[in-house]
């Protein structure tokens, strides 16, 4: 009987987490689709083709930069599966909140990549705050689903250390502060702000394997 009831609690997490997964990848694909061949047919010479494709850099870096993020957090979240032992109904519907945010993440991307070189500084501040925004907001989301998880062990494996749990408490918090650092940095200088972004997301691109080890 114990046999059967764990086999269906696997179940019940490998679907969430294949859910998950499957959101996640169209997410994460749909960032290269705001990258455009340029026309230049009617311009001579290879230099027309590698000026245009040069002057989409601010697509290429907000691709990079989307899709580092979003891997992290895949990465983040497919290691949180690791120590879920049951999900229940309210968990389920936070992970659909958090989904969310990640879907979301192609449309900010696309606004960066078109006003980052606007001469008006207003839609420029308005594109990093909106970008920086979203990232916030799915930070944000995914501690939730860690927090109501991890709450008096509500939904953890119990042969999870708390040694380990607070690590991973400590990180997914540090998240949506350093986020929202690179918010409230967009109203005074963008470049600062992606600046920091961009930090951020090579610390926890080292950091990672350490914490889930």
């Amino acid at each position: 009987m114990s046999s059967e009831l764990d086999s269906e609690v696997e179940q019940s997490t490998g679907r969430v987490e294949a859910f998950s997964d499957g959101v996640i990848a169209i997410a994460i694909t749909l960032l290269v689709l705001e990258i455009h061949v340029p026309h230049v047919e009617n311009q001579p010479g290879w230099e027309s083709l590698g000026n245009a494709l040069l002057s989409q850099w601010p697509s290429y870096a907000g691709y990079v930069m989307s899709f580092v993020t979003i891997g992290l957090v895949w990465a983040n979240h497919h290691n949180m599966f690791r120590y879920i032992r049951r999900p229940n109904h309210f968990f389920l519907l936070l992970n659909v909140l958090f989904l969310m945010g990640i879907a979301l993440f192609p449309f900010p991307t696309e606004l960066l990549a078109v006003y980052i070189k606007d001469p008006d500084e207003g839609k420029q501040r308005l594109a990093v705050v909106v970008y920086t925004g979203v990232a916030l907001l799915t930070a944000c989301l995914y501690l939730a689903v860690w927090e109501y998880a991890s709450r008096n062990r509500r939904l953890i494996d119990p042969r999870l250390g708390p040694h380990l749990l607070k690590t991973i408490t400590v990180r997914n918090r540090i998240g949506p502060l350093l986020f929202g650092a690179c918010f409230v940095l967009a109203f005074v200088n963008v470049w600062a702000s992606l600046g920091l972004f961009i930090l951020i997301a090579v610390l926890f691109l080292v950091s990672t394997p350490q914490v889930f080890r």
